[in-house]
């Protein structure tokens, strides 16, 4: 074996999936159709169900009711070991007094593969996550970064059909934890393997996945793209939870129009027939708006301006009472459009931009 390649890449089924104690519904009836070779992340705030979700996958958790199938097999009962899933915790679990090629080769000595392939399985698994040398190294010695690496190499020395990850850059800082969010979806297309991967950080959902799954108190709300899910929300939950979104209340007053503090928006989406509504403005998404001609106009004092590298994000009350927040770009030109904490300031947002959804249960 030269490489590590998914050979037999499958989807994944869920199917009703529930899990109570006792009154409490940590899962309630939740299902999935993963297809093979996808990437799919599970998003959602802490006590979603989405961790419950991932101990059903991997055979920790026993559902209450439900099933799950693997490609055509249902493993509902089978325990983790018999179900062919790698998978990397949070934590990375590894063993500190085994070296980095006996961690890795655990995962074929628990599954008693032959010794005689476990050299060109070490060397193709680390060479994949640019580990190649480092298999004498202690697993003290090496960064988060590379000890992030190295699980991700185990969980893959075996060529599983399915990958659970369980937020597995959550310890690292902010600027690896960017670079190993591209090198995982990197590595995603090199394998051809069906991942499933559970987070709260909407962004790293967004950079990564197929297709984002949000969850909330132990229900799926919406399973889609990462840019639908951004641009069309199915409610305030979602609106609110992926992106930087303010949600103000509004009325509807016809098909394509709505009613913000006596403001009149203009909408290219047609609005929900639903009696509370509310309007999810993105601040990438206001634009500065000198001309008093311009369509769905904001106007209001600014409150204060945050200098956040890349852009300035500014805050603004409006005149009938909301507040919400746009961004310029910190360079020379969006320097040149600020206003002192005090003066007034007109926003717009674009038709196709002005996302009115109902409000969640």
């Amino acid at each position: 074996m030269t490489a590590i390649v998914s050979r037999d890449t499958v989807g994944v089924s869920i199917r009703s999936a529930s899990k109570h104690y006792g009154l409490f519904r940590a899962l309630d009836d939740v299902s999935l159709e993963v297809k093979p070779g996808e990437f799919v992340s599970i998003l959602g705030p802490s006590g979603s169900g989405k961790t419950t979700l991932l101990g059903i996958l991997g055979g920790f958790v026993q559902p209450t009711s439900g099933s799950i199938v693997l490609g055509e097999r249902d493993v509902t009962l089978a325990p983790p070991h018999k179900r062919d899933i790698g998978i990397v915790f949070q934590t990375y679990a590894l063993f500190p007094h085994m070296n980095v090629a006996d961690n890795v080769t655990f995962a074929l000595r628990a599954r008693r593969m032959p010794k005689a392939e476990w050299p060109a399985r070490l060397k193709a698994a680390l060479d994949l996550v640019e580990l190649g040398g480092f298999g004498e190294r202690k697993i003290h010695e090496l960064s988060g970064g590379q000890r992030q690496r190295v699980a991700l190499a185990r969980a893959m020395i075996f060529e599983p059909r399915l990958i659970l990850m369980d937020e597995p850059l959550s310890a690292l800082d902010k600027q690896l934890r960017e670079t190993m969010q591209i090198e995982l979806k990197h590595l995603h297309r090199k394998l051809a393997a069906t991942m499933i991967y559970v987070t709260h950080d909407q962004r790293e959902a967004l950079t990564m996945s197929d297709r984002i799954a949000i969850m909330n108190k132990g229900r799926l709300v919406q399973v889609d793209t990462p840019e639908r899910l951004h641009d069309n929300p199915v409610d305030s939950f979602v609106a609110g939870f992926i992106g930087e979104a303010t949600l103000l209340p509004v009325r509807r007053v016809d098909d394509h129009s709505v009613d913000l503090d006596g403001v009149r928006l203009v909408s290219s989406r047609a609005i929900p027939n639903h009696p509370d509504l509310v309007l999810a403005v993105h601040s990438e998404k206001l634009t500065l708006a000198p001309d008093t001609g311009t369509p769905n106009r904001l106007v209001g004092v600014v409150t204060e301006a945050l200098y956040q590298g890349e852009s300035i994000r500014i805050f603004l009350d409006l005149d009938g009472g909301a507040r919400l927040s746009l961004r310029v770009p910190s360079n020379h030109q969006g320097r040149s459009q600020l206003k002192a904490p005090g003066e007034r300031i007109a926003a717009t947002i674009h038709p196709d931009d002005t996302i009115v959804v109902p409000q969640a249960p």
